[in-house]
Parts: structure tokens; C-alpha cells; sequence
């Protein structure tokens, strides 16, 4: 982002409590020296925040690589006021099983955790605890906090003597670490998004990412590949496409884009601009610099350079000057 735009992040919300992944991509952000961070129990907590103006921006994950996307951070993007997603972060998750000192391995008849990070341990779990149970957190973080809390916080109602999360999070709350490097997949990573209120949109980088969200008019056959068609036609890939219910009634969905490419790339444009046509609603959710940074490949006849000659080509027609299409 410009230095300007970074100045003015005063106060950043993040999924908290402190210690989630989410402080860690936050942490790895260069806005985050000069503001205030902001922890939140939900996601919809955080950008709620944002959208009333309490917080200048908000780190909230939103999609992983085991899981797939977020759903309550894709939810609340989808709709309520809108908001830009301004740069994005990509962190490797780790996991260790924590519970109180005084807990043996053999003592956890209930684990609790983040659903994603669930889902990232059920291996384990089923192999080294299959008789446990899940109990839902709202974080990774939130599962140890409340664990540790002791008897003000913990009930025998909805009791869980271990706690899967990050190993920092176990020895700042004093728990005692049962099991490290317990996730399935070593190589699993999490996708999370820097979001800010609507604002100028920062100039392409060569290496940009772009998120959408399209709500079709009606649903008929063939009605998500009338939307593909719009970018397969500009060689442009999209990287996750995921549809969510729009909630008005059953069987009514959106679909919630990323792409390769900046809006002020003409293909780009372009594209945006057909789905425009044929949408109910398209939802520009912004133009950001990759996590990445790799280069976009675009073919020649996909470059703005090809959308310019053809453009000053059609003008041409006007003008009986040419009838022949400029040599590339």
C-alpha cells in the first residue's frame, strides 16, 4: 500500500484473542509498526469494527489450504457495507495439543479448537484420541485462553481438557504441551486478508490478485459457465472460486472470486465489465499485490497493448482510413 494509506492505520482489528494466526499475519504486515492492533472474538466482530470506523483495517483469514475458504469471512465480504481487501498474507500453520499442567494424555476426553484447525488434526486425533470429542472455538487462541482461565471461565457443561493451537499461545497461558507438530498435512498454510474501508485503488503491480463476488440474475443451466466464460475468453485464471448461499432462499447462491490480474489491466476491465451486463451484482472486493509476489503471465493477445490496438483498429472503421487489423 502507499505510504500515505499505511500512516492513516491507526488501529487494526484482528481474530483474536492474542496469540491466533491472525496476530501472526498481522505481525508480518509494515502497517502493523505504526498501529495499534486490535484483537476480536469473531470475524464478523472484526469487520464490524471496521465498517463502523472503530478500526482503520482488520487481518481476518479467509481461505486454507486444507479447508478451503473461510466461510464467515466470505460471508461477511459478500455483504453489509462494502469493503476492499487491500493486501493478503500467506502463513504456515503449526499446531501442538495443550492442556493444564496437571493433565495427562490419557485424562483428554474432549478437544477444542478453530473448525479449519479441526480439520487440519482429525488424523491425530482419530489415531491417538478416538475416543475425544470436539468442542468449537471461535479461534485457536480463544480454545487455550479459555482452558487456562481456570474455574471462573471453565464449566463442567461444556468442559474440553485439551486445546489444540499454536505453541506460543500454550506457554503464554502456562499450559503444558502433550503433543507437538500435530497437524496431517506439514505443509498446510493459511490465506489471510488485510481489509480496509473503499478507497483509490493502488497501481498494478505486474504480480496482483483481484477478488470478486458475482450473484447471478436467475439461476438456469449453464448460468455459471456463461460467468466463466467472461474470463476464459481474456486468459485470465481464476485461483479459487467457491459459492456461498446468499441466504434469500434455498438453492440461491453467489460466487466468491480470485483472480489473476488488476483492475487496471484492460482484460481485467473488460471482464468486470461483461459480468456487469449479466449480473445482478458484482462485487469488487479489490486489486492487491500477491502474497507471493510471482509474476502474472499474460499472452500477447491478452496484454493491454493488444486491447489498445484493437480499440484505435474499430476507431479506424469510422474514418474509412483502414479496413486491415494493426500488425502486433
Amino acid at each position: 500500500m502507499a505510504t500515505q494509506a499505511m500512516q492513516t492505520m491507526r488501529r487494526i482489528g484482528f481474530l483474536g484473542p492474542r496469540g491466533t494466526f491472525s496476530e501472526v499475519a498481522l505481525r508480518s504486515r509494515p502497517e502493523s509498526e505504526h498501529a495499534e492492533a486490535v484483537p476480536y472474538l469473531s470475524v464478523d466482530a472484526a469487520l464490524g469494527a471496521l465498517r463502523s470506523g472503530e478500526v482503520d483495517a482488520a487481518v481476518v483469514p479467509i481461505e486454507n489450504s486444507v479447508e478451503g475458504g473461510v466461510p464467515a469471512t466470505l460471508d461477511s465480504l459478500a455483504h453489509g457495507d462494502p469493503l476492499r481487501v487491500v493486501g493478503e498474507m500467506i502463513v504456515p500453520v503449526t499446531f501442538v495439543l495443550a492442556a493444564r499442567p496437571d493433565t495427562a494424555f490419557a485424562d483428554v476426553r474432549a478437544v477444542s479448537t478453530h473448525p479449519h484447525a479441526w480439520a487440519q488434526v482429525r488424523a491425530f486425533v482419530a489415531r491417538e484420541l478416538p475416543t475425544a470429542r470436539y468442542v468449537p472455538a471461535s479461534s485457536t487462541a480463544a480454545s487455550a485462553v479459555d482452558l487456562a482461565g481456570g474455574a471462573d471461565t471453565w464449566h463442567e457443561a461444556t468442559a474440553y481438557q485439551a486445546a489444540v493451537c499454536h505453541e506460543m499461545v500454550a506457554r503464554d497461558h502456562g499450559l503444558t504441551v502433550l503433543a507437538h507438530d500435530i497437524g496431517d498435512n506439514t505443509e498446510a498454510v493459511t490465506r489471510f486478508v488485510l481489509v480496509a474501508r473503499p478507497g483509490p485503488v493502488p497501481a498494478p503491480t505486474g504480480s496482483d490478485k483481484t477478488t470478486v463476488v458475482l450473484f447471478q440474475k436467475i439461476d438456469y443451466p449453464g448460468g455459471l459457465l456463461g460467468l466463466l466464460e467472461q474470463f476464459a475468453v481474456r486468459g485470465i485464471n481464476l485461483t479459487r472460486l467457491e459459492s456461498r448461499p446468499t441466504g434469500e432462499s434455498l438453492g440461491q447462491y453467489c460466487f466468491s472470486i480470485d483472480l489473476e490480474g488488476h483492475l487496471h489491466e484492460a482484460r481485467v476491465t473488460e471482464a468486470l465489465m461483461g459480468l456487469h451486463r449479466v449480473c445482478a451484482q458484482v462485487r469488487f472486493l479489490g486489486s492487491y499485490p500477491k502474497a507471493d509476489a510471482s509474476a502474472v503471465t499474460v499472452s500477447p493477445a491478452h496484454a493491454d497493448r493488444a486491447y489498445e490496438q484493437a480499440r484505435q483498429w474499430r476507431e479506424s472503421l469510422e474514418s474509412f482510413e483502414s479496413f486491415e487489423s494493426p500488425e502486433r
